[in-house]
């Protein structure tokens, strides 16, 4: 099986649409620039105020200075553009971003989702994750399936919730799941993996779609 988080940043890129404007979390959503086909024009926003993101940059041509709210080095496009934090914030509580990927701690069938916890203990803090997950059209979690032993895709949020119900897919490196009114429908699902291997790790009962695929990465 290829890289886990490759494989799942190849297959959120394919989910994201030609002219949208894309917020992606820290951590391996910001993977997903990196496999954006060529034939769409995608315009990444960070909420610390930059419209315009590139790819990351090559090793040992970073520049600290330029740097996504996660911190990690980032490039600009032609055109890339730098504001405040309040036209930040105010470009996703106004609805004009079209999606975000974000990564999660846990991720529950009715589409709610944790992704902090106390600060300093597992990750520093939900940054602007709240406002992401209510002010996107759509809301793509892009994450490894378990943390070890521990399930993340539950039938309830354990942890504390930083937004309730509002997911709409669920990528990870063992399927592709769609929040549904009646439950998470699974659509795709990795090559070299079974729907029982991916039901073991999953604790609500997935919804079989009619139209089962592999994965197109």
């Amino acid at each position: 099986m290829m890289n886990p988080k490759e494989l799942i940043a190849r297959r959120v890129a394919k989910e994201l649409n030609d002219g949208d404007v894309v917020n992606l979390g820290i951590g391996l959503p910001t993977m997903v620039a990196n496999y954006v086909p060529k034939d769409k024009d995608i315009t990444f926003q960070s909420e610390n105020g930059m419209l315009g993101l590139g790819p990351a940059p090559v090793q040992g041509q970073e520049d600290f200075d330029l740097t996504n709210a996660g911190g990690s080095p980032v490039t600009m496009t032609n055109g890339g553009v730098f504001f405040d934090s309040a036209t930040s914030f105010g470009i996703i509580r106004g609805g004009h971003v079209d999606a975000t990927v974000l990564g999660s701690l846990q991720v529950d069938e009715e589409g709610s989702i944790a992704n902090w916890i106390i600060p300093g203990k597992m990750v520093p803090g939900m940054g602007g994750a709240m406002d992401l997950l209510v002010g996107a059209k759509k809301v793509i979690v892009a994450m490894q399936h378990t943390s070890g032993d521990a399930l993340k895709i539950l039938k309830k949020c354990t942890l504390p919730l930083t937004a309730f119900k509002e997911v709409n897919l669920i990528v990870t490196e063992y399927g592709v799941m769609e929040v549904t009114p009646q439950g998470l429908l699974l659509k795709e699902i990795a090559e070299g993996v079974t729907v029982e291997d991916i039901q073991k790790i999953t604790e609500p009962t997935l919804i079989i779609s009619e139209d089962l695929k592999i994965m197109e990465i």
